[in-house]
């Protein structure tokens, strides 16, 4: 059980190519950090993990189905994916009904439907905003209203694609709840972004993508401590990593919590 991407190249029409051989494999229960500049391939390869793109080469598998047998929808009851702007995805006139609308679109019982709209909106932190058009309240707020409707699905595997773009300090801490439930519950989570932050204190599995490929997989301390890898993803290095070299401390240094330990040790 697992998603695989087994040599998997994508070709845009008119032939260019955003991805090429990619191998990756991640299990259910698994939290991947996906990094990389602008460019590097990271949205085409997750769009291939859920259907929405099928490869030109190689194969998809999703807990051994291969994604060219199936329709985007069917994949999508086990992989779920949340737009980085929400705008692409909200089309109903509640926040309510945009969060049941597959589950009734999968006619489940109401008792049922009532179960995941509760559990979905308890994670999300959108219990006051339930009546409202999903266009009238702030875009931080509205992000958090796609994932809801992504996790009514109650998927196997879900992706974000830059969730903490706009999010202040409690929406940042509200996904990184989310996600720690998620992992409870045996529900793997790939994330897209440019958070280094959110990367080092969320994330112990980060891939590196550069040139359509995958550059690197590895530890957040492996791939933060491998020079060339930051360089040739351009990515940064969380600032208390780069704070922790300036001051020639040892160790890799990714946390708050690394940080301290780190200076205790120097007494």
């Amino acid at each position: 059980m697992s998603i695989e991407l087994k040599n998997a190249s994508f070709s845009y029409p008119g032939g260019f190519l955003a991805n090429e051989n990619l191998t990756l494999t991640i299990a259910p229960g698994e939290r991947v950090a996906i990094v990389g500049q602008n460019g590097a391939g990271k949205t085409t390869c997750v769009k291939m993990m859920n259907g929405l793109h099928k490869p030109c080469d190689g194969d998809v598998l999703i807990d051994g189905e291969n994604t060219r047998d199936f329709t985007a929808a069917h994949i999508a009851r086990t992989v779920g994916y949340v737009f980085q702007n929400p705008d692409d995805q909200i089309f109903n006139q509640s926040v309510r009904k945009e969060i049941e609308y597959m589950p009734r679109y999968f006619k489940l019982p109401d008792e049922e439907i009532r179960r995941r709209v509760d559990r979905a909106v308890a994670l999300t932190g959108l219990e006051k905003y339930m009546k409202k058009n999903p266009f009238d309240i702030p875009y931080p707020i509205r992000k958090f209203v796609t994932i809801a409707a992504v996790l009514a699905t109650e998927p196997k595997y879900v992706i974000f694609d830059e969730p903490t773009a706009g999010q202040d300090k409690w929406g940042t801490e509200i996904l990184e709840h989310l996600m720690d439930e998620l992992e409870k519950d045996g529900i793997a989570v790939v994330t897209i972004t440019h958070d280094m932050e959110f990367v080092a204190r969320n994330f112990k599995r980060v891939v590196a993508m550069a040139h359509k490929n995958i550059i690197a997989d590895g530890t957040a301390g492996e791939i933060f401590g491998n020079d060339a890898v930051v360089e040739e993803s351009r990515i940064l290095k969380p600032q208390l990593t780069i704070l922790a070299e300036s001051l020639g401390l040892p160790g890799q240094i990714l946390t708050c919590e690394d940080l301290v330990t780190a200076l205790t040790g120097l007494n």
